[in-house]
């Protein structure tokens, strides 16, 4: 049997500890872990095509627009009814608050905001909105809504109808209650009914629209698609279920339960650009930020919030809608930036 000795025992550990003591002093240091990129490459590749953004750049927007979000609740909270309204300036990366009360402006800087002192608060543009909600528009104003980088109401009218007189006394109808300014647009808003999005396509009469979100026991889908009681079938044709409630105008959205045989999937579809994304929740983008939304006509597209709760007047008459996109899908999920948000149902406040 071999025996160490305390001596050798203590020898052999001070050569051992040398000996990794040289070693490591020779070894390449190991390279830093590349960082996870904060989407995939699919979606970023989306808007550098639709947002002219480099990887690296869609990579920081999305990062100070998630931290926009953030500020924003917390701005809102700061300002009380000072709040003027607030948006993200994609030049600068960071949220810009206005306030009617200069006091106000430093406590909302320290939160990580700019400011612009205006004029009238956010809640005074929101009355003024609700007192044009009341007025019958014709045809020829396309719609309206707060604008918090113009602190107004801004009144939308058909470029070619403006100078009618049926337009020209709604406009000075809208004048009167204060804070509104007039943009033109090219042509009025329509309903459209194509498209799928988060799952497949469905038919009720002679209408074909998509899902938005499914939701315990069915899916939430556009209000003009049908009204409560109206059969729905699948993409195969067969029974899928039925309309339970629906709003439009007014409002554009209805809840559809499904039969026995059919599941909800909460997924938005990435059409092969994107891996489908899983709906985890919801949050409320600032106006100026990016957005994509998901269809099956245009697939993956990238564009800028331009505004939020407007007034759209549909031939069938004025409907509200929360979160503004272009045409060509009706029912569509529309995901934010990485995580799905919201579903978005008119077509009027895009940009790409």
């Amino acid at each position: 049997m071999k025996r160490t000795t305390p001596l050798r025992a203590a020898i052999a550990a001070v050569l051992l500890t040398l000996g990794l003591g040289a070693a490591q002093a020779g070894a390449a240091p190991l390279p830093e872990p590349a960082a996870a990129p904060s989407a995939s490459a699919g979606l970023l590749d989306a808007m550098s095509r639709d947002l002219g953004l480099t990887a690296a750049e869609a990579e920081e927007r999305l990062s100070a627009e998630k931290a926009a979000v953030e500020v924003e609740k917390a701005a809102r909270r700061s300002a009380g009814a000072a709040y003027g309204g607030s948006w993200f300036d994609a030049a600068t990366g960071r949220l810009v608050v206005a306030v009617t009360d200069r006091t106000e402006e430093a406590e909302v800087r320290a939160l990580g905001a700019d400011t612009r002192l205006v004029r009238h608060s956010a809640a005074a543009l929101d009355r003024a909105k609700a007192r044009l909600d009341t007025l019958n528009a014709p045809a020829g104003v396309a719609g309206w809504h707060v604008d918090p980088k113009s602190n107004s109401v801004v009144v939308d009218v058909v470029r070619s109808e403006r100078q009618t007189p049926a337009v020209r006394s709604f406009v000075d109808r809208a004048r009167a209650g204060g804070a509104v300014t007039v943009a033109e647009t090219a042509q009025a808003p329509r309903t459209y009914a194509a498209g799928t999005v988060g799952g497949d396509p469905y038919y009720t009469g002679n209408v074909r629209c998509s899902i938005g979100f499914s939701v315990h026991g069915g899916f939430v889908t556009a209000g003009h698609c049908g009204r409560a009681g109206a059969a729905v079938r699948g993409w195969d044709g067969s029974a899928m279920g039925t309309f339970q409630g629906s709003s439009f105008p007014g409002d554009d959205y209805a809840y559809v339960s499904i039969h026995s045989g059919w599941w909800t999937v909460p997924v938005v579809l990435g059409w092969g650009t994107i891996p489908d994304q899983l709906v985890r929740g919801s949050a409320e983008a600032p106006v100026g930020s990016s957005i994509c939304r998901s269809g099956s006509t245009t697939h993956w597209r990238c564009g800028t919030v331009l505004a939020k709760n407007e007034t759209v007047n549909y031939s069938q008459g004025a409907s509200t809608d929360q979160l503004l996109s272009a045409p060509s899908v009706w029912g569509r999920s529309k995901p934010p930036l990485p995580a799905p948000e919201a579903m978005c149902t008119a077509d009027s406040k895009w940009r790409r």
